[in-house]
């Protein structure tokens, strides 16, 4: 990935800015068939899920899996749970409602809609746009936007080797409240007019946070936090809402960004506000609701939603 960056930083610092506006961009798109062929070729390396060979009668290669992944002794344990979980598990969604384990469902919509609303995408897809509009031509606009995307890979990196040490919430609370800071900062050097550097240097401390927590670390809260039985609907149904509220966000960003009323009264720091706001709505979301499942097995953070628990904590 790091390499395809490199590419479109060339491709972009290559070509005057009517070059890029007509062909650069284009470029750009057609660098991503390389790692998508490349995805594509390791999905065949994965293994399938133990809990999805397990509910099929393959017990010997569920426990394969398992093994490779956390050693003999660990992974019995672990079959033995997956299997003693199947046996309670609800058939539907319906059923998993109805059984009284909303609380699963609200914090893993809430999560995917607020991983959103805080203004990621519109990031990535206007970048060039908003740079423009605050001052930046069109080649430096698509430098500045192959750098956000360039952090953004770095900082995921960093996620995954921190998530399992830190934990889930902390890295949660800590990027979003990043976020915010950089939102609200945002928006007050664009009222300001003197975006200059600062806007880029906080475009890319929102970015570097984001991709520190509620990029990745949602997307993992969301594959633990539903029961195995109906984990692939409520996941779906959870990406559902995601891209749900993603359409919404991508659709009124330009609509604020370009109303004149807004333009005059906040100087384009509107829609900075707007996202920063919903930050602090996700940092008190995750820190109210959200479960820490740092160590615990999918089987153990079932259980915290078929009996009373303290908020915040799972069994053990």
């Amino acid at each position: 990935m790091l390499i395809i960056y490199f590419v479109n930083y060339f491709i972009a610092r290559g070509g005057d800015e009517q070059w890029n506006i007509e062909y650069g961009w284009r470029w750009m798109f057609a660098s991503g068939l390389v790692p998508s062929l490349l995805f594509l070729v390791l999905l065949t390396l994965v293994p399938e899920s133990p809990r999805w060979l397990a509910k099929h009668g393959q017990k010997a290669q569920a426990l394969t899996v398992l093994t490779r992944v956390n050693g003999a002794r660990a992974a019995e344990r672990e079959l033995a749970d997956i299997e003693a979980a199947r046996e309670v598990e609800s058939e539907t969604l319906w059923q998993f409602v109805k059984s009284g384990s909303i609380p699963a469902l609200v914090i893993g919509i809430g999560l995917a809609v607020l991983q959103q609303v805080t203004g990621i995408n519109v990031f990535l897809y206007y970048g060039p746009e908003i740079f423009k509009k605050l001052g930046s031509g069109t080649k430096a606009a698509l430098l500045q936007t192959v750098t956000v995307g360039a952090v953004n890979l770095f900082f995921t990196v960093i996620a995954i080797f921190t998530v399992d040490r830190w934990g889930r919430k902390p890295l949660m609370l800590l990027g979003v409240s990043g976020m915010a800071l950089c939102l609200f900062a945002m928006g007050a050097v664009s009222y300001s007019g003197n975006t200059d550097l600062w806007v880029l240097l906080l475009i890319l401390g929102y970015i570097a946070c984001f991709a520190l927590s509620a990029g990745p670390v949602t997307w993992v809260i969301l594959s633990e936090i539903f029961p195995t039985r109906i984990r692939g609907r409520a996941l779906g149904f959870a990406t559902l809402c995601l891209w749900t509220a993603n359409f919404i966000v991508s659709q009124t960003f330009p609509m604020m960004n370009e109303n004149a009323w807004l333009i005059e009264t906040f100087r384009r720091a509107f829609p900075f506000w707007v996202y920063g706001s919903f930050c602090l709505v996700e940092i008190l979301f995750v820190w109210r609701l959200v479960p820490e499942t740092k160590g615990k097995s999918l089987e153990q953070i079932e259980r915290l939603w078929r009996r009373p628990a303290v908020a915040g904590q799972l069994p053990d």
